[in-house]
């Protein structure tokens, strides 16, 4: 059960950034722009997805699994450390090495006195072309070994967090069981852009389809949702195709969604909102879609196609 917060008002930032195949300087922006976030009073930071590297799903390549790192590890560690000298809440996000052949997209928090608060692994897995997720991850549990849903908030000393990964962005399964599960806030850390050949008309559907179903998400659960994307060109590794031009667009929106703060497509940029905890039960008592869903009528759900 979910109380409500004794301070309701939150500030938190969400950062928006272009990478770089130095895996030292992409980390060193990430934490230039965490800093400047906490100096305007960010009590909780959200990082996009893989924000240490380029997006190395482009391709495929055995001697990219060399960029997996253990959980606690370098990576991990500097966050934590991070988090605990800046009192913050902050979401990263890592390749994670669990056992050799078996990686993981996941993302991490950490509380603010920088403990691991807990650790969500992406649990669907694109397989597109430019977007070659499958060869490098395994998908995260259904269940936990304790018999927890792979879809349980994290909790944190500022709330439970519903963490969720970029692809998972598009299913409204995911959202709602963070949501039945008592998240009081969808996170999506992406990696989403465009094929550059596609034309403007395509681009400008594919980014209001990916900013519509989330705040779908926000409005559907009444629940604020914190987006980052990164942003810039990263070239094709293998010079057969013109790459990928990460659209930006990161966003903040209540839950109602309406947005509080929004990128642009072009720009490093750190977002900032205030957000008000206590409107999620306000406005679930005005709309009351947890209590008038029909359980009994959904088994049909669990079917992969209904023949």
């Amino acid at each position: 059960m979910t109380s409500r917060p004794e301070n309701p008002q939150l500030k938190i930032a969400a950062i928006q950034q272009q990478c770089t195949d130095d895996k030292a300087a992409s980390l060193a922006t990430s934490e230039k722009l965490i800093r400047e976030a906490t100096k305007g009073g960010a009590q909780l930071v959200v990082l996009q997805e893989l924000h240490a590297t380029l997006y190395f799903c482009q391709t495929e390549d055995t001697d990219i699994f060399e960029l997996a790192e253990p959980i606690p590890g370098p990576t991990s560690n500097r966050l934590a450390d991070l988090a605990g000298e800046l009192e913050i809440v902050l979401v990263g996000s890592i390749f994670e090495r669990r056992m050799n052949g078996v990686y993981h997209n996941t993302s991490v928090v950490f509380d603010t006195d920088g403990s691991l608060a807990g650790i969500y692994r992406k649990m669907h897995i694109p397989d597109d072309p430019g977007f070659y997720e499958k060869f490098y991850f395994t998908p995260g549990d259904a269940r936990f070994n304790d018999g927890r849903s792979g879809f349980t908030p994290i909790n944190t000393s500022i709330g439970k967090l519903g963490v969720l990964v970029c692809w998972d962005q598009w299913y409204p399964e995911a959202a709602r069981l963070m949501a039945l599960a008592g998240a009081d806030i969808l996170i999506y850390p992406t990696a989403i852009g465009w094929d550059i050949t596609d034309d403007p008309a395509e681009q400008a559907r594919q980014l209001e389809a990916w900013v519509t179903v989330q705040r779908g998400h926000a409005v559907a659960n009444n629940l604020p949702v914190i987006a980052p994307n990164r942003v810039g060109t990263e070239p094709d590794p293998t010079g057969q195709g013109e790459g990928i031009r990460f659209w930006g667009n990161s966003f903040i929106c209540g839950p109602q969604g309406e947005f509080l703060a929004r990128g642009d497509d072009q720009s490093e940029c750190i977002l900032t909102a205030t957000l008000d905890r206590s409107r999620t039960e306000s406005v679930r008592r005005i709309w009351p879609y947890l209590r008038d869903r029909r359980i009994d009528a959904y088994e049909d759900i669990l079917k992969r196609v209904l023949d």
